[in-house]
């Protein structure tokens, strides 16, 4: 690979391949964040008008889109979930990073039924681990989780990590409780939450019963390259395959003994919007090829070196595509005791049963991120001049944000060409499918045809008393 090869932003990638993945996909929903993010922060945005106080040029900065996919956009999206997680970690609690994934059969079946494989990995993860800390450990559980669907290589991928206090109130909420490790384990690095293969059993257990439930209510779809699990009998070789294999449920503790908690909610924070990929691990784009590091192996947990890895710039924008999520999708959950309905009773009952144990407070330093690309990933840069540097620019124009409807409107002027066609053409196979072929053209030409203004018809004289429309003649006298 040439160092000299032009270097795209992950924005202008797929700016110049939305036309060729918008004929390969006809799914509304990836169409719809590829035309936001095709038309972020330039001129059809509105935005604002800037003059420098000290060379007097004028500096232009769009609106953004806001879409949670955009690389450019979200940071305060970001900000709002780092700042609302920190406010639950307590000072000289344990914490620990747990991730459940799904097998890779399962991730290739989540893509068409996002909505219910999501439910399913995390109510599977967070009841299989709620239900192993009382039963091993004696206190009640909390976690935050944020789903992935992604591994570095931009496939699909999907797991949950979820942090969880390592203590909690006893069950009774009578005294705090701090997990224990079992003398039989061997542990002697002082951590231990639960047992890790126990954690795992449960989990698939769990996950294959709520996947059973799913197929015999209709609510998978099984089409394409699993439209054989149609088959009852193929459906239980597809269950019998998935019981044999070794589910990952990992359980990661403090990498090192003055790690914080929000070192974790800073990683988690990090991909939360903006899509699975950034600027910073993009080596080379061009027009042709992508070369981005992803780290290789199967090795779970541990560190793994990232190397080169090249796709072509649409294959690289497909893999980015498969992970634009649907409407109302949540890929963060509240859980346990940091639920939205248990939150504020279960920290106050943390804040009671922990002031009598004194425990030493964490150093305010240590709490701050040195490491702010979790809140910054693709944001704009600081307002200055785009001439010389300045920061003293005065407000002299602003021109507000039209509504999507008025922006991405077929034929017009705003709405990238593309994203126009792909509108007219989904919206003739609507019609042509609904009433028949050619309804779409007829009723478009009927329409162009009454908006016609009629040729004005000759003007009648209408027939009134005493007047006579036959012919006068008239004579004159002498």
């Amino acid at each position: 690979m040439s160092d000299e090869r032009e270097k795209l932003t992950l924005t202008e990638i797929l700016r110049l391949s939305v036309a060729r993945i918008s004929e390969a996909s006809t799914c509304a929903q990836v169409q719809s964040v590829l035309a936001k993010i095709s038309v972020c922060r330039t001129h059809v945005m509105g935005g604002r008008k800037y003059q420098c106080e000290d060379c007097h040029e004028i500096t232009t900065r769009y609106n953004s889109c806001g879409d949670r996919h955009c690389p450019s956009c979200s940071g305060s999206k970001r900000f709002d979930f780092n700042e609302r997680a920190s406010r639950l970690l307590l000072p000289g609690v344990v914490y620990y990073q747990v991730v459940f994934t799904l097998p890779s059969e399962l991730s290739e079946l989540a893509i068409a039924n996002r909505h219910v494989m999501a439910d399913l990995l995390n109510d599977a993860a967070w009841k299989s681990l709620s239900k192993n800390i009382k039963s091993e450990q004696g206190y009640q559980p909390a976690a935050i989780s944020v789903l992935h669907t992604w591994n570095q290589r931009l496939d699909a991928h999907w797991h949950v990590h979820l942090l969880t206090p390592g203590e909690g109130p006893s069950l009774d909420g009578v005294f705090w409780k701090r997990a224990e490790t079992p003398a039989e384990c061997g542990n002697t690095d002082g951590y231990y939450l639960v047992d890790a293969d126990r954690l795992r059993k449960v989990y698939r257990t769990r996950a294959l019963r709520m996947l059973r439930r799913l197929r015999f209510q209709g609510k998978l779809k099984l089409g394409g390259k699993f439209a054989y699990l149609q088959s009852d009998e193929n459906w239980e070789a597809f269950l019998r395959n998935l019981e044999s294999t070794d589910w990952v449920a990992y359980i990661q503790p403090p990498p090192r003994s003055d790690s914080r908690a929000n070192e974790v909610v800073n990683y988690l924070t990090r991909y939360l919007t903006g899509g699975p990929i950034s600027d910073h691990r993009i080596i080379a784009a061009d027009e042709n090829e992508v070369t981005f590091l992803a780290r290789e192996g199967k090795k779970v947990g541990g560190e793994r070196q990232q190397v080169p890895t090249t796709l072509t710039r649409a294959e690289f924008a497909r893999r980015w595509c498969l992970h634009i999520q649907p409407l109302q999708l949540t890929r963060t959950r509240n859980l346990g005791g940091w639920s939205n309905s248990r939150r504020g009773d279960y920290m106050t009952l943390c804040g009671d049963l922990l002031e009598p144990l004194d425990l030493p407070a964490e150093d305010d330093q240590s709490q701050e991120s040195t490491d702010e690309s979790y809140l910054s990933r693709g944001e704009s840069t600081p307002l200055t001049c785009s001439h010389c540097g300045s920061e003293h620019l005065v407000l002299i124009e602003e021109t507000p944000k039209p509504s999507w409807r008025e922006i991405l409107r077929p034929r017009s002027g705003s709405c990238p060409a593309w994203y126009s066609r792909w509108q007219l053409e989904d919206d003739r196979r609507f019609w042509d499918g609904l009433m028949g072929e050619g309804f779409n053209d007829w009723y478009l030409e009927l329409a162009v045809e009454s908006a016609k203004e009629p040729a004005p018809s000759p003007s009648v004289q209408l027939a009134l008393p005493g007047i006579s429309l036959r012919p006068c003649y008239h004579v004159e006298c002498h």
